[in-house]
């Protein structure tokens, strides 16, 4: 109920929610047959009873659950105990308190606002490593005692565990049970003494039944029989009724499954070859005497079941043992792992004369020894030769090191890894204005590309009919050099996108279809055109400034291509959309006039206005009309005075602007700048340090650098610098994905640029390991990919010799080349040391965690510095390389 009053501009308001029972939905649960303590392993027939509201009989369908309790300390379980239904009345919008008064306020005063900024406080809290609690939970598991032990928060990303004394063994890790024989079978122990005749708990799933759809009789009533697990636990039961007026009722409640004689083992996680640990088992008596007996260890090989204890252990397999009445003790055996077991079942075995439990289960052996993979780059220039070392192969001394493959892949002409591209661009999914002339773009350039070269077409039929691999994902190549598989990664969608675009490159390169979508995609463009000449972004928008300038410069670039397109409808938008850009220019300097005083002195020159004459300069065949002559002229003068900024595109379209309109000195001025900027690197080219991603169109890297492919071409008129700049756009190719249709159709379009024959190149890189010429064309199973280039071969264990981690390398023709040289070994893990040097670096450090007056405190750890059982350790990681990389995977090891 709500109320609400008016009165001298004040407002009154109350609400009172008023609950009305149902009473006649309410079903009473009641457990006729129950045992809240029951044996593991023993069968069990429960059976309960529902009534209806006023205790009638009433025939329903029951939800009956058994799991273990603990569970709940990680999340909570819980079933509704109602479906009823709550009102709630709407006033709707002419009863709502909106109170008086303005709804916006601002305040003026010449620019002089001081902002204060609130200092904000964070706090420590545990690091659930992923685990999802849910709302409000949180608190639970802080005050939860799970076997008396307690979580103490130390700092945002670490967890201190601390046990009482009371509680000396910690929750045990359940798992399943190995199915083997019985262990009342005599098996020899370390002494070839019998073994205790106990059957051991095998059947430890942490879930007892799940009957999902049990229904009463005519008396109300319901029965179900099931087999209670053997694990050692608290179980939580619950029970649901409902019937078909939608009555419903609820009962919970817990049983204990136990013994008077019970055996918790201590077991770890897993065995590591090597180890030397202790294993520990808590006995508790809940008799009312004091018991003395005997336990024991078996330990299996999981493969097979044959007794295995005497390699683990050299004194006796059986301890005695005293616990008191109602009380615990602890029995250990101090075992060393071999490295000729690869699983273990264990059985622990405890008897006295009257009373005896066991629990068996299975654990893995992990391996000392970890396969390394080592990796030599091999990156060529043009006409290049240079010889490459492996150093850890070539001066390989360890006694225990094996061989498992040395691997060698090449791509000799990467510059296809662009074309490759080509069909991301015709395939983006929105029916925006600048993904349909995306389309439209990449068809042109596909059918330029396909008809510039006999050798290039030859490339696409081989890919189509003969070479199916070569349109996988370059993701998906070399996955068995992987330490993580493809599909365990985050970014295995972006290989199933890619190596679905790849597969269609072959149906893009066909000429007919590349007609059709031509003349499909200029439709689309000119229905999307509004009548004042400009474009939007989506159709329904309003007319967009950026992508009508885009749009101009597309076309401007594949004239300049010299790409053939349907000119008439292309010359038509074109002579349209560049008259809505000069009115939109007029209409900026009206509105300077209206709102600056002093607008003949302004210096400064917008993005926009700097890329306007950057699309506009492709058709000065276009004139300017006399009503924006004035416009045009003002801003180019801004253009002149405001030339050098820090945003490097704002540089480049300037330069490339002022030389189509023949102010040669100044542009020239700019590519002199831009010059002394840059950073010539041996293997990554020529890039900018600046050229960063920002939120801005003209902060994306892969257009800037395309840009200023084309500002020193055309521009600079400086071939080997544009070389370097392709050199850097395909090795940025070769690790991170071209998110954008813009950033790959600027970049397909500077690869072009005066570089077009890099496609037709076909030579193979020469390379020899050592003393052996590789020829891939005369190695069986070895294909070479067309256009690319690419292909791999691979020498196993034996076969690999230390000669082989040198390689010469000879890249012939123009282009660039990359290839690598993959050294894959077993090694014991302490025996593994610092691996090739690469341009990605890993540095590791161990910290000392403690708690000072002035709060936690971290110290390295020195390699003789002793550490306790509770000290807190921190692991920082430290990955630098030299250049930007998409697709990482980090794993830190055991230490």
């Amino acid at each position: 109920v709500k109320a609400m009053a008016v009165k001298w501009n004040e407002i009154a308001e109350k609400s009172v929610v008023i609950a009305v029972p149902w009473s006649n939905k309410k079903l009473t649960v009641e457990a006729a047959t129950f045992r809240d303590k029951l044996k593991p392993g023993s069968e069990e027939t429960w059976s309960f009873t529902v009534k209806g509201p006023m205790g009638d009989k009433v025939s329903s369908e029951l939800l009956v659950n058994m799991y273990d309790a603990s569970l709940d300390q990680f999340k909570p379980h819980n079933w509704p105990t109602s479906i009823g239904r709550r009102q709630q009345g709407n006033y709707g919008k002419d009863f709502q308190s909106q109170a008086f008064g303005n709804t916006q306020l601002r305040f003026t005063n010449e620019g002089k606002n001081n902002y204060r900024h609130p200092h904000s406080m964070s706090f420590a809290r545990l690091n659930f490593f992923g685990l999802h609690l849910g709302y409000g939970n949180y608190s639970n598991l802080l005050r939860s005692k799970v076997s008396g032990v307690a979580v103490e928060s130390a700092e945002t990303d670490a967890i201190m565990i601390r046990g009482d004394a009371e509680a000396a063994a910690p929750v045990q890790e359940e798992s399943a049970g190995y199915a083997a024989d019985d262990a009342a079978e005599n098996k020899e122990s370390a002494e070839d003494k019998s073994s205790l005749e106990v059957v051991a708990r095998k059947n430890l799933q942490e879930t007892a039944f799940f009957f999902p759809q049990l229904t009463t009789d005519a008396e109300g009533n319901v029965k179900f029989s099931f087999t209670t697990p053997e694990a050692l636990t608290e179980w939580k039961v619950m029970a649901f009724a409902h019937s078909r007026e939608l009555q419903t009722g609820y009962w919970e409640g817990t049983s204990v499954t136990q013994k008077e004689l019970m055996v918790t083992p201590n077991a770890p996680r897993f065995f590591r070859q090597g180890d030397e640990i202790t294993f520990s088992t808590k006995i508790s008596n809940l008799t009312n005497k004091l018991l003395s007996g005997q336990a024991e260890l078996q330990l299996f090989n999981a493969t097979n079941l044959q007794p295995v204890y005497t390699k683990f252990a050299e004194d006796s397999a059986i301890k005695g043992f005293r616990v008191d009445a109602k009380g615990n003790t602890s029995v250990y055996w101090h075992l060393s792992i071999p490295d000729d077991v690869p699983a273990v079942t264990y059985r622990v075995l405890a008897a006295t004369e009257n009373f005896s439990d066991g629990e068996e289960n299975a654990l893995p052996v992990l391996s000392n020894r970890m396969l390394v993979t080592e990796t030599l780059p091999i990156p060529l220039r043009s006409n290049e030769t240079k010889t490459f070392e492996l150093t850890g192969l070539v001066n390989t001394t360890s006694s225990t090191l094996k061989h498992h493959q040395l691997t060698l892949e090449m791509t000799s002409n990467p510059a296809w890894y662009a074309v490759q591209a080509l069909p991301y661009l015709m395939e983006y999914p929105y029916e925006c204005a600048e993904q349909i002339f995306s389309r439209y773009y990449a068809n042109s350039l596909a059918t330029h590309i396909a008809n510039s070269d006999p050798k290039i077409k030859a490339v696409f039929d081989s890919w189509r009919n003969y070479q199916p691999d070569a349109l996988k994902s370059n993701l998906e190549k070399n996955e068995e050099l992987k330490s993580l598989l493809l599909r365990e990664t985050p970014w295995v969608r972006d290989a199933q996108n890619e190596a679905e675009q790849k597969r269609r490159i072959a149906l893009l390169f066909d000429l007919n279809r590349m007609a059709n979508e031509q003349r499909k995609a200029i439709n689309q463009l000119k229905q999307l055109q509004y009548a004042d000449g400009g474009w939007p972004w989506f159709a329904g928008g309003p007319t967009n400034r950026f992508i009508t300038q885009h749009i101009v410069a597309g076309i401007g670039h594949l004239d300049h291509l010299g790409v053939e397109t349907d000119k008439p409808a292309s010359t038509e938008m074109t002579r349209a959309a560049v008259q809505y850009l000069d009115n939109e220019l007029s209409k900026d300097l009206r509105e300077l006039k209206r709102y600056n005083k002093d607008w003949r002195n302004v210096e400064t020159l917008s993005q926009i206005h700097v890329h306007y004459f950057y699309a506009r300069s492709f058709f000065q065949n276009i004139e300017v009309e006399s009503k924006n002559r004035e416009a045009f002229d003002f801003y180019f003068s801004l253009l002149k005075k405001d030339w050098l900024k820090q945003e490097l595109y704002r540089d480049g379209i300037a330069a490339m602007a002022l030389h189509r309109y023949d102010e040669q000195e100044l542009a020239d001025k700019i590519v002199t700048s831009l010059d002394e900027r840059s950073i010539t690197d041996e293997e990554l080219g020529m890039y900018w340090k600046s050229n960063t991603p920002g939120w801005w169109w003209y902060q994306a890297p892969i257009e800037t650098q395309a840009l200023m492919i084309e500002v020193f071409d055309e521009v600079g008129n400086d071939l080997e610098a544009v070389d370097e700049l392709k050199i850097w756009l395909l090795k940025n190719k070769q690790t991170n994905s071209w998110e954008t249709t813009k950033a790959t159709s600027e970049a397909v379009y500077a690869l072009l640029l005066r570089g077009g024959n890099w496609l037709a190149v076909d030579d193979l890189v020469d390379l020899q390991l050592g003393e052996k010429v590789i020829e891939p064309s005369n190695i069986d199973g070895v294909e070479i990919e067309a256009g690319t280039g690419y292909f791999k071969t691979s020498w196993n264990g034996s076969e690999i010799t230390p000669q082989m981690g040198e390689v010469k390398a000879s890249k012939n023709g123009e282009g660039i080349a990359w290839g690598a040289l993959y050294w894959q070994y077993f090694e014991d893990l302490d025996k593994i040391t610092k691996f090739e040097e690469t341009p990605l670096q890993l540095q590791k450090q161990l910290f000392l965690q403690q708690n000072t007056a002035t709060g936690p405190k971290i110290t390295p750890v020195s390699e003789d510095q002793e550490l306790e059982i509770g000290d807190l350790l921190k692991v920082r990681i430290e990955l630098r390389v030299d250049r930007n990389m998409e697709f990482v995977h980090m794993k830190d090891m055991r230490a």
